[in-house]
């Protein structure tokens, strides 16, 4: 599943950081608490639409281009759902999984690369396989989807 708080925020945060600003800044033009505008990125909390609009206009971005990216985002997510899921999802009543085949290159889309919830696909034929994170994600120059698992 998908969360939308957390498409958001990884948005918002990557708009931030392409413009090397500090949320300090950022809080500060938008009226924001630094620790509230910290959450929204982290997806922890939902921002609302007038925060939002402050928000975008602190960063200098139209609300339409950050909400537009985010349902790029989210929907290509769904479109992915058949490609990633849990480990065991498909067979967990399954005593002895079958021996899995990797994936030819290019089977999974880079779009599937995950930041923060979920980090790294390992696909396996028959068996996606997701890793979890342990700390920050590296920041990435491309568009990444954000998965609940």
């Amino acid at each position: 599943m998908v969360l939308l708080r957390r498409v958001l925020g990884d948005t918002l945060r990557e708009r931030r950081l392409d413009q090397r600003r500090t949320l300090r800044d950022v809080s500060t033009e938008a009226k924001v608490s630094l620790g509230y505008l910290s959450e929204l990125e982290r997806g922890q909390k939902e921002a609302s639409s007038e925060l939002l609009g402050s928000i975008c206009e602190a960063l200098g971005v139209q609300l339409s281009d950050v909400l537009r990216e985010v349902s790029d985002t989210v929907a290509l997510a769904e479109e992915m759902a058949g490609v990633l899921a849990p480990v065991g999802a498909d067979k967990a009543e399954t005593a002895e999984p079958a021996p899995a085949e990797p994936v030819p290159a290019g089977a999974v889309p880079a779009g599937a690369v995950q930041s923060g919830a979920v980090t790294n696909s390992v696909a396996m034929r028959g068996r996606p396989t997701l890793a979890r994170s342990v700390g920050p994600a590296p920041r990435r120059s491309t568009r990444e989807v954000v998965c609940a698992a």
